[in-house]
């Protein structure tokens, strides 16, 4: 049997397909109108002009409280010659926002009124006419314009739409989406059978369908309503049938998600061609390059593809645009910002790419972090803070290179959030949780680099701290002889963290028998690793050299993850046999554990920011009990030294 793939032959670059989409959907007139009450309208866009039916205030009323006088009746009265008014004659007492009684056109504040007695005020100086005083239609005049159509209604306008008489609207409906999920791996979180299944029933290849919720929400984000369909399994039939049927009902843009790319199971391609006309398959862009845009009886279909960041740039790029554009609003643009990078950008020549990357104000730069994973990993935009865009004629970009980010969060935020660079610990999500608990403002924001990439960021400035555990093998001390050898020109103060057992993280069970670092050397076993400079894969080697094993002659030696609990995944999956990492790690994954040390895990904090308010309030939270708590209750951890300055 030969298996039909499809195959991107004719890609398009961005501004080219954008090019083409907005030329078959000019948008005009697709959408009808509809009336709705105006505290309703927050959020919807004016199908036509509002004039006023009613001036605002309408009536000359007071500005303060006092007394409303004629103008010029005033004239005259100074310090030297003060002027007698008569109360209920030619001077009447008056509130604000109280009608100005008749033949008045001027209020004196209270504070400026000499009271003689009940019937006579003296004042000192004159009024000028409408001092003090809001005249009729000061805000708005009957029959004026208060908003042009295509305006998006916002709370502070349903003020000015009331005051001017105005308590309904004509709005443009809501542009309705079809959002259709594909893939026989996909399992639907809220059906009935899922309900009653746990979760540790999942089997391999079952994926959670989330990428509908995220599209159908990111829909009513930008003004637009959605229906998600069922999950589809992949029966070319079946989802054609549903896309045609579809195009007949009153939907504006119909989405797939999943199946665009040219897998053999990727019908979407095909199934438009026989309902319609494929504009665009494949796009310049990463993520995101499987998108296939189509025209099905006139109206505008999206083959979205199924990796989540992929879908979310898709969407971004090309349906938030085009569901703008319907509604007559200009796309909201994010705000960029000039940011330096930490490290070396590799590209791809023709490929646009969409790096999220972590942003964090350090010293009088704003440094940019490139997060790791593909665009199947929804965390590389869920702890992102910007993204830099690479352009498809640029090679990479070097480190410490200024380069322009979009902003994801406000930039109060990222200049509120302490960036730690270096070896990974389980405690530093508890850390981080603890900070945003206690000062909501603040931000803990952690790059796993290993030990050793943690001082050398500190060397370029790159950080508020690094966490490292880096084993002098020669007196078994922690991290001080780094410090003193990678970092001699710079003061940092050392505080350790935590005291945290290091063993062999393995299968539960313990089904190949392993008892200590020596079995690692036997032909069955197969390791996961840590990445060069990590302060596990020192000690790891370390280990090998005392027992005389060379690590080349492991299986597995070379496979490298940047996370302890990464380490655990790989050893769950059956990836590998063991690997070297922190108790914790294991025990959240019901793992076992055989001990190997027990190991210091310190903070190092250059002297330049230790005294700074940010590393103050971690410091504090650090040594308090409640933290404590929490670290001692993941196990395989004492905070006996906790918070202590050890160098």
């Amino acid at each position: 049997m030969v298996i039909k793939r499809n195959v991107y032959l004719d890609m398009k670059t961005l501004k080219e397909a954008k090019k083409i989409l907005i030329e078959n959907f000019p948008a005009k007139g697709l959408l009808l109108k509809e009336m709705v009450s105006v505290p309703d309208a927050v959020g919807r866009v004016l199908s036509e002009p509002v004039t006023a039916k009613l001036s605002s205030p309408g009536f000359h009323s007071a500005a303060m409280d006092g007394i409303a006088v004629k103008a010029e009746q005033t004239f005259g009265a100074g310090e030297m010659r003060p002027k007698k008014l008569a109360v209920g004659k030619n001077a009447f007492f008056i509130n604000t926002g109280h009608v100005m009684p008749n033949n008045t056109d001027a209020v004196i504040m209270m504070e400026h009124l000499n009271i003689i007695d009940e019937e006579i005020i003296e004042i000192e100086a004159p009024a000028f006419p409408w001092q003090n005083v809001r005249k009729m239609g000061e805000d708005i005049v009957a029959t004026e314009l208060i908003f042009p159509r295509n305006h998006l209604v916002t709370p502070y306008c349903i003020g000015a739409l009331l005051s001017g008489g105005i308590f309904s609207v004509s709005v443009r409906k809501k542009p309705k989406l079809l959002i259709i999920p594909t893939g026989s791996e996909l399992v639907d979180w809220q059906s009935e059978e899922f309900q009653n299944t746990p979760l540790e029933d999942l089997k391999p290849g079952q994926v959670i369908e989330s990428n509908s919720f995220v599209l159908g929400k990111m829909t009513e984000a930008c003004g637009g309503v959605f229906v998600r369909h069922n999950i589809l399994k992949d029966d070319r039939k079946i989802i054609k049938k549903i896309v045609s049927d579809a195009c007949c009902q009153d939907f504006d843009i119909i989405l797939t998600v999943g199946g665009s790319s040219a897998g053999s199971e990727d019908f979407t391609k095909s199934i438009v061609e026989d309902t319609g006309r494929v504009l665009v398959h494949g796009v310049t862009i990463m993520p995101g390059k499987p998108v296939l845009i189509g025209k099905i009886k006139d109206k505008p279909f999206f083959g979205i593809p199924g990796y989540p960041v992929s879908a979310i740039i898709a969407f971004e790029e090309f349906v938030q645009p085009l569901i703008c554009k319907m509604l007559g609003r200009p796309e909201e643009d994010r705000p960029e910002i000039q940011v330096e990078l930490t490290r070396k950008l590799p590209s791809k020549l023709g490929i646009e790419e969409f790096v999220r990357v972590k942003l964090g104000k350090v010293g009088d730069k704003i440094l940019a972090i490139p997060l790791p994973g593909g665009a199947g990993c929804i965390t590389s935009i869920t702890e992102a803070d910007g993204i830099i865009r690479i352009p498809n004629h640029v090679e990479g970009m070097l480190d410490k290179k200024q380069v322009t980010a979009k902003l994801l969060h406000s930039l109060a935020s990222i200049e509120n959030t302490i960036v730690v660079v270096g070896s990974h610990d389980n405690t530093l999500d508890l850390l981080a949780d603890q900070i945003k608990g206690k000062h909501t403002g603040l931000t803990l924001s952690s790059s796993h680099v290993g030990s050793m990439g943690g001082l050398m960021a500190i060397k370029k400035g790159a950080c508020h701290m690094a966490g490292s555990h880096l084993l002098d093998t020669e007196d078994g001390s922690y991290n001080i002889s780094y410090i003193k050898k990678f970092l001699p020109d710079i003061n940092v103060k050392l505080v350790n963290l935590v005291m945290r057992d290091q063993g062999l993280i393995i299968p539960a069970g313990n089904p190949k028998k392993i008892k200590s670092v020596a079995d690692l050397a036997r032909d069955d076993v197969n390791i996961i690793n840590r990445q060069t400079g990590s302060g596990t894969r020192i000690l790891l080697d370390y280990k090998l050299k005392e027992l005389g094993i060379n690590p080349q002659t492991i299986h597995g030696y070379k496979n490298e993850e940047y996370t302890h609990m990464s380490v655990s995944v790989a050893v769950l999956s059956g990836t590998a046999d063991v690997g070297l990492g922190i108790y914790a790690a294991a025990r959240a994954l019901k793992l076992d554990f055989i001990p190997v040390v027990t190991e210091e895990y310190d903070l190092v904090i250059p002297e330049e920011y230790f005294e700074s308010e940010k590393i103050s309030a971690l410091l504090e939270i650090i040594n308090t009990k409640e933290f404590q708590k929490r670290v001692t209750a993941l196990g395989g951890y004492s905070t006996e030294k906790t918070g202590e300055i050890v160098f």
